[in-house]
């Protein structure tokens, strides 16, 4: 468990990630005299500890220290993880991988299951996920095992690599050595001779994907970091921007060379292509998406971010089943490959919403939502940014929370589907750093006390209370988070808002990790409803909803945008998860799709931030045949808008739309 941080740390590390004011940082400071704080000496020891560690380490196995650093930061970045695996069984800063230790473990309760293709009206069979099962330890590949590996060139015991940092460390150096010796290579004091072992440190089993990995670890070494940690360590890579690294070492390795694949991906990351099968099966059925000819067909207005709850193995093995549902593209957790299996063009079956489907790309990241501390690795984060980044400049998409959802974001198509909507990637998705890795940071866009905010607490201190990772009602372990919690008034011990979809009984929301009923995420932007020192109040989901932000610590910047409220002379209009065309716009043989509201109320007087405009549309695809599939457009035009922790549409002449956050 993490101890608590310097105050002035966090404040300033506040600052630095969400571009906030000098100001904050003095005036946070201003309440250093309250913390008690160890001698100066004894703290700059504690601090500077892991960096001496790393020294010793690299030194001991010849390795070069920015090498070493380089290959943690891209794996941990240089985070502890108080001795818990990452999603893919890695340990501490090196990442180091014993899987079938981390299997052992007892599985946390799954997210709940709902219909991933969300569309009543198509002959294919609904598909409802299931949990996948875990693999066999003996069939984990090479790269899933690299502790035990680590133990027998150091001496060192498995458990002391798993819990203790410095051993940890050498187990890492110990790999990389081993890899330079196993080339035949010199222990060489240049970074620039060490590609070849870095290449080998991902357990890759294709050269590309093997040069994608060595290639993001010496960016990390040209550009140099400095990070404060998880347990409060304070790290410093230097920029080392004349490098020339031996890429040509890569061929030393003597894995296989992939043919081009023709997958959609940028040429920064390692891609294949592992397709979802088109097939027809029983009677009218088939699966498990449908052909399309997207963006000419219909513009892709989403980017749908998700979590396998499963391995990459367990995961490839089900998109290559018919009967099973598809998404666009997975991306692996050790050394952020990326497998595509939908062509962009085509609709996959994976939000859970037929009409988010037929708009959106769905990208599938190895991991589970209620392991808090079963993290994601730092290279998935970066290649995962790169694919979305690049799929957004294809196909004309903001990068902004209103158009890149998670799966939690995504809102049911009628009353009786909000409960089984999905809830990954979860509160533990860090939205901040993701943006960040796009080149698209979150910062403030308007004053303190406008009209809109963007929600942006620091990740690494806003620990929220949740509970049921493993338990029904159990607390989670402590862990950071993009997410905060809203109440009815404010007040810590107030109720939590509720949420009239997922409970129709009135009962308030909960703390368990995937209600998210009174949840508001990093980067979603709403319209203020009131203010009190230290709290502020937001419209969600037609109520004003509270949330903890003192002015010391906000965990909310000003933003400007535009907002819709009811049209003049309506008390309220209803909201819809769905945008459809108005029964007249159907041609003779596509049913009409009934415009059905959702179980809330847009009332006069209340404001929601806009995100996509776009026609009521309706792609049929009610069979194998995708010539006789057809896009019905309407007259009347929606606004999706950010209503609760889910989006949700309003009637664009429901509505009038103003600017606002000055």
């Amino acid at each position: 468990m993490r101890g608590p941080a310097p105050a002035f740390r966090i404040a300033t590390r506040t600052a630095r990630r969400t571009g906030r004011a000098a100001g904050a940082v003095a005036s946070a400071a201003l309440l250093l005299p309250l913390v008690a704080a160890p001698p100066a000496a004894s703290a700059a020891q504690a601090t500077d500890a892991l960096q001496r560690e790393f020294a010793e380490a690299a030194a001991e196995y010849h390795v070069p220290q920015s090498v070493l650093l380089a290959v943690s930061y891209l794996q941990s970045r240089w985070d502890v993880h108080g001795g818990a695996p990452s999603v893919t069984g890695g340990y501490g800063p090196m990442h180091l991988t014993d899987a079938a230790t981390a299997l052992a473990s007892t599985a946390p309760p799954a997210e709940p299951g709902g219909d991933a293709r969300g569309d009543s009206a198509g002959s294919g069979a609904p598909r409802h996920e299931a949990a996948p099962p875990a693999p066999s330890p003996s069939a984990l590949p090479e790269r899933l095992r690299t502790l035990p590996r680590a133990a027998a060139l150091t001496g060192l015991p498995a458990a002391a690599l798993r819990e203790r940092t410095a051993a940890n460390l050498r187990g890492g150096a110990a790999l990389l050595a081993d890899a330079q010796k196993r080339l035949g290579l010199p222990a060489s004091g240049s970074a620039n001779d060490w590609f070849g072992a870095v290449a080998s440190y991902s357990g890759a089993s294709d050269a590309a994907a093997a040069r994608s990995f060595a290639d993001d670890v010496f960016e990390v070494i040209r550009s140099g970091q400095e990070r404060t940690n998880d347990a409060g360590q304070h790290l410093v890579l230097a920029a080392s921007k004349a490098l020339a690294p031996r890429t040509d070492q890569v061929a030393r390795l003597g894995l296989a060379t992939p043919p081009p694949s023709g997958a959609e991906c940028p040429p920064s990351v390692s891609c294949e292509s592992v397709p979802a099968p088109y097939q027809k099966l029983e009677g009218s059925d088939y699966g498990n998406h449908d052909v399309a000819d997207r963006p000419s067909s219909q513009k892709v207005e989403f980017i749908v971010v998700h979590d396998t709850e499963g391995t990459w193995e367990t995961t490839l093995r089900l998109i290559k089943d018919p009967a099973y549902v598809s998404w666009n593209y997975t991306v692996r957790s050790s050394d952020g490959h990326i497998a595509q299996h939908v062509p962009t063009k085509d609709v996959a079956w994976h939000a859970g919403n037929w009409y988010v489907n037929s708009k959106s790309v769905g990208i599938e990241h190895e991991g589970f939502l209620a392991r808090p501390d079963a993290w994601y690795t730092e290279e998935m984060y970066r290649t995962s940014a790169r694919l979305v980044r690049y799929l957004a400049q294809r196909l004309d998409i903001p990068l902004d929370r209103q158009h890149i959802l998670g799966h939690d974001n995504v809102p049911g198509t009628t009353p009786g589907t909000i409960k089984g909507m999905h809830t990954d990637p979860g509160p533990y998705w860090d939205w901040a750093h993701y943006f960040e890795l796009m080149d698209r940071p979150f910062h403030p866009t308007a004053g303190p006390f406008g009209g809109l905010v963007t929600i942006l607490p620091d990740y690494e201190v806003n620990e929220p209370v949740y509970t049921g990772c493993e338990k029904p009602g159990q607390k989670c372990l402590p862990h950071g988070s993009g997410a905060v919690r809203l109440h009815t008034a404010p007040g810590e011990n107030t109720p939590l808002v509720k949420d009239a979809g997922l409970r129709p009984d009135g009962s308030p929301s909960t703390t368990d990790v995937n209600d998210t009923g009174a949840r508001a995420s990093t980067g979603q932007q709403f319209a203020v409803a009131d203010r009190l020192p230290g709290w502020t109040a937001v419209w969600y989901l037609g109520q004003k909803a509270w949330f903890r932000d003192p002015w010391w610590s906000p965990v909310a910047v000003g933003a400007y945008g535009r907002a819709v409220t009811p049209r003049a002379g309506l008390k309220e209009i209803p909201v819809y998860g769905r945008a459809y065309p108005e029964k007249e716009a159907y041609p003779p043989g596509v049913p009409v799709q009934p415009l059905v509201p959702l179980p809330y109320k847009l009332s006069a007087g209340q404001a929601y931030v806009v995100g996509a405009e776009t026609p009521g549309e309706f792609l049929w695809a009610g069979n194998f045949d995708a010539a006789a599939h057809r896009v019905v457009r309407g007259k009347e035009r929606y606004y999706e808008i950010q209503f609760g922790h889910r989006v949700a549409f309003v009637r664009a002449s429901d509505v009038t739309v103003r600017p606002a956050g000055h």
